[in-house]
């Protein structure tokens, strides 16, 4: 199992009510992007963190592990935005190179900020429901909204054979170093595409086997899943109301009076 599955799996919000974690991870995300201000999305990170990590129990050094993922990819991508080579300098700073200069703006310095912290209230999100609610229980909430079942099954699926195409290539490739195939850098690339190969006959020949398992059980083009989430708690139900439309009418307030 990969860690995010396993943190969802032993989470201790893992039993609440799906329905629950998925309205208030898309609502406050939706607030988040379309206020797009860093005082919301500050409030939307440490709102999702600390759920994630006190009520959740996601240890605090694995959840900042998995923050710095996105964050170091935002912050080499913002570098495009922030940074411009001009003739004229900009108002923040700027390095003469011959007759350019590499310069950047205050503006841009803003934008970057709010696009940072806009990118990380969202994962936030993202992370407390991957990190509480298992896939099964995000398909119930899918089939609940009238998600089309070929969706749902196909993300069932797929979500399955990533277990099983990582096990498998883990196993691959602890054989090829057994036998020194990564010495070099053309063995390295050589085994990768062999790797690759072999991935790919494996996973076609285990979904022939799968779906001849799914016709022998009598697969009438529908896979059924057990539930075992708990009722919804008018309590939970009240607290999510509360927390997003404050974060709503404090959105509207940075938008236009702030």
């Amino acid at each position: 199992m990969i860690a995010i599955d396993q943190l969802c799996y032993h989470s201790k919000l893992r039993y609440e009510n799906p329905g629950e974690k998925f309205a208030f991870a898309g609502i406050t995300l939706c607030i988040c992007v379309i206020s797009r201000t860093i005082e919301v999305s500050s409030v939307v990170l440490a709102a999702a963190g600390i759920l994630t990590v006190w009520k959740g129990g996601v240890p605090v050094s694995r959840y900042l592990r998995f923050l710095t993922v996105p964050l170091a990819f935002l912050l080499l991508s913002s570098l495009a935005i922030f940074l411009r080579v001009k003739e004229a300098p900009l108002d923040l700073f700027a390095l003469p190179l011959g007759r350019w200069y590499l310069t950047a703006s205050r503006d841009s310095l803003a934008y970057v900020a709010r696009l940072v912290f806009t990118a990380m209230g969202s994962v936030s999100c993202l992370y407390f429901l991957s990190f509480t609610t298992p896939m099964p229980d995000l398909l119930e909430v899918l089939a609940r909204l009238h998600c089309p079942a070929l969706l749902r099954e196909l993300m069932l699926l797929i979500y399955r054979f990533i277990f099983i195409l990582l096990r498998t290539a883990s196993a691959i490739a602890t054989s090829q170093r057994c036998r020194l195939g990564n010495k070099d850098y053309r063995t390295s690339l050589k085994s990768f595409g062999l790797l690759g190969s072999a991935l790919m006959i494996r996973a076609v020949a285990r979904s022939g086997r799968l779906y001849d398992a799914m016709e022998a059980r009598c697969y009438d083009g529908r896979i059924r899943v057990l539930s075992e989430s708990r009722p919804p708690r008018k309590s939970v139900i009240a607290w999510i109301a509360v927390f997003d439309t404050a974060l709503f009418f404090f959105a509207l307030w940075r938008k236009f009076c702030g």
